[in-house]
């Protein structure tokens, strides 16, 4: 763990966090700033920084986790969707957000909201040939890592 990391200072118990699952490798507790009430982030205890760099096993535990969150958030606030996402965005320690979506926007995009939250504005399809060539990249990476 890190000693300055705000997640790590959460997952050792030095600042407060309103829990909702604990065991010896993850912690899910809510997020202070929800998108939605509910908005749950699930963190490693070890200090990984990017989620990619999780050990696979403590990645399934995550996502694991995130699954039961998303059942048990469909029971209680009635919603037919769940969002799963790493962002990474302002704590650099991996962590999962799980949010009951309410509303289609709830977790969308700028790129999505062009004709106000109330809209949907699909951004434009890349042209044929590149998507050919980004699902070779992704491909080619795929075999590397």
């Amino acid at each position: 763990m890190s000693t300055d990391c705000l997640f790590c200072r959460i997952a050792r118990g030095d600042l407060p966090a309103h829990k909702v699952h604990e065991d010896d490798h993850i912690l899910a507790f809510l997020d202070l700033h929800p998108i939605r009430p509910g908005h749950t982030l699930v963190i490693p205890k070890d200090h990984h920084v990017w989620f990619e760099d999780l050990p696979q096993d403590l990645a399934a535990r995550v996502t694991t986790c995130a699954q039961h969150l998303a059942r048990a958030m469909k029971r209680l606030y009635g919603v037919e969707r769940v969002a799963l996402f790493f962002t990474g965005i302002h704590v650099p320690h991996a962590h999962a957000h799980v949010v009951p979506m309410h509303h289609v926007h709830d977790v969308s995009s700028a790129a999505y909201l062009a004709d106000g939250p109330e809209g949907y504005a699909i951004p434009p399809q890349l042209p044929a040939e590149e998507m050919v060539r980004v699902a070779a990249e992704l491909r080619v990476g795929l075999e590397r890592s």
